[in-house]
């Protein structure tokens, strides 16, 4: 029955009624696009000692991944912001890139407002709102990308213009081959997974029917830790379920003792392991051993990247999980977009006056320039 379900068009756009799915589907058209934009992007700043992304959720998610992605390319430290206010070392040499779809976060306008006060070297990405508004009074270099979508599915144009900027900054080697083979890996993976493929013969339908009901734990290394992270968060946002994500080799120091005494309580969740056909002999391992030590009601899946750049093997994996985390929400009957919680979150925050207080003193700033 569930598997008829997937397989069945007509029933998935009754449940995917904004269209979700389009977004896995059309990954590769969103990355070329975004790609084109992104070379728009002029920065005329010198060498930074430190650069600091500034985001929350599907915005900051792609600061994650240059982070990971950026580990062996940039000669200086890479941190992602996720607070109101910038670490203490931010100043006048630090690079801050500030990430935020709709313009509106507060604690995305809080770091921007903090970075201008420190005179830190700034770069906005955005679709619009009070972030380019003051960008543009300020004279903060931005770059503005399509509004309309929901911010996780906007990932594309969140990233690929990180990746440009430390380009453009000659910070990192170009990053035009590794995005041309992404793109067009993206496109045969949209099409492997895509709704008309039947499960039997689609990996992503396949893996939602196997993680069911249970609460998904996404276990990743490497380039794969903020992977890992990625796909708990489209868990959360599309599938409107509890997940988690480790890393290892970390989570054999900690994680994998919560696995000894779990009895039937292994029963409620799936573990995803990302893998890599060339992950380091030490890290794979540590995974066929934790595999081996883990609970046997865990249910146990991998998803293995492909292509050849660490760029590509990154995001033909991220497009497995959009896809499966959209299909769970199917199985579950449960419209991937609307996220009710968010929504009723940010009216309450309403109440509470800090971002009219942030927007006025960034107007003030503004008047005193």
């Amino acid at each position: 029955m569930a598997t008829s379900v997937l397989d069945d068009m007509g029933k998935i756009r009754e449940v995917d009624r904004s269209n979700m799915l389009s977004f896995c589907v059309e990954a590769s058209k969103h990355y070329q696009k975004a790609a084109k934009i992104a070379e728009k992007i002029s920065l005329r700043y010198p060498k930074p000692e430190n650069i600091i992304v500034a985001g929350m959720g599907g915005s900051g998610i792609g600061g994650e991944l240059l982070k990971d992605w950026a580990r062996d390319k940039a000669q200086m430290p890479i941190e992602v912001n996720r607070d109101y206010s910038l670490p203490v070392y931010a100043n006048e040499k630090s690079l801050v890139l500030i990430v935020s779809y709709s313009g509106e976060t507060e604690e995305s306008l809080s770091a921007f407002l903090d970075a201008a006060k420190r005179k830190c070297m700034i770069h906005c990405i955005s679709s619009g709102g009070s972030l380019l508004e003051f960008a543009e009074k300020l004279n903060v270099p931005y770059l503005r990308i399509p509004s309309g979508m929901p911010p996780r599915a906007a990932l594309p144009y969140l990233f690929t213009p990180l990746l440009k900027s430390l380009e453009k900054m000659k910070i990192v080697p170009s990053v035009s081959e590794d995005l041309s083979e992404a793109i067009t890996l993206l496109e045969r993976i949209s099409g492997e997974n895509a709704p008309e493929k039947l499960a039997r013969a689609n990996f992503s339908k396949t893996l939602a029917l196997g993680i069911d009901e249970r609460v998904p734990v996404v276990y990743g290394f490497g380039v794969y830790r903020s992977v890992a992270q990625r796909f708990k968060q489209q868990f959360n946002e599309n599938s409107k379920i509890p997940s988690k994500w480790e890393f290892f080799s970390e989570l054999n120091h900690n994680e994998i003792v919560g696995w000894e005494k779990t009895g039937e309580l292994a029963k409620c969740f799936s573990t995803i392991f990302i893998r890599d056909k060339n992950e380091p002999n030490e890290i794979r391992s540590r995974i066929e051993t934790t595999k081996a030590l883990m609970h046997p009601d865990s249910k146990l899946f991998e998803v293995w990247a492909q292509g050849k750049s660490a760029l590509a093997r990154m995001l033909s994996t991220i497009c497995i999980g959009d896809f499966t985390s959209v299909y769970l929400a199917i199985l579950r009957k449960v419209d991937p977009t609307p996220v009710k919680t968010i929504s009723l979150l940010k009216e309450k925050m309403k109440q509470s006056g800090t971002k009219e207080k942030i927007i006025r003193e960034l107007e003030k700033l503004a008047a005193s320039r």
